[in-house]
């Protein structure tokens, strides 16, 4: 099974990019097809980085999608191995802090084998991360992209 991700507020303009591409994705026919047969489970994570440890749990291969900021190019899209991503979480008294980075360590280490070993990260470099309801128009075009992508690697052409 391959379990797709996306992170981020919605309420936060670019930073809801994440949730944006799985809602996309959501309303694709080909996916539904997919889902039906239990190929594909979508989620909407949003700022919850716990319950992306727990929804990743028992897929062959995970594809997170997320904002990031790093200084790029608003809508720079980064792909990269989770393992490279994976982050060792600080201790804290609240699950706040618990980012999807932290997931994919925790997840590795408590479910080991029933955790997927192929991860795959895209990261979409945002414009505007302040309050607001619209990404950004080059965020947008980027994160229909990464739609395009997803949906090509799991061999659905676009109508």
């Amino acid at each position: 099974m391959i379990s797709i991700i996306g992170c981020g507020n919605s309420n936060r303009s670019d930073d809801g990019v994440g949730v944006y591409v799985v809602r996309r994705l959501m309303k694709s026919q080909a996916i539904d097809c997919k889902v039906a047969a239990k190929e594909v489970r979508l989620f909407d994570a949003g700022t919850a980085g716990m319950e992306v440890m727990f929804q990743a749990r028992g897929s062959s291969t995970l594809i997170i999608i997320d904002a990031n900021q790093c200084g790029a190019e608003p809508g720079a899209i980064f792909e990269a191995p989770g393992e490279f991503l994976a982050n060792v979480p600080e201790p804290a008294f609240n699950l706040h802090g618990f980012r999807w980075d932290h997931a994919l360590y925790a997840g590795r280490k408590i479910f080991k084998e029933e955790f997927p070993q192929d991860v795959n990260v895209y990261l979409i470099e945002g414009e505007n991360l302040g309050f607001g309801l619209e990404l950004s128009d080059s965020v947008q075009k980027s994160a229909d992209l990464v739609v395009a992508k997803i949906e090509a690697r799991l061999g659905i052409s676009p109508p």
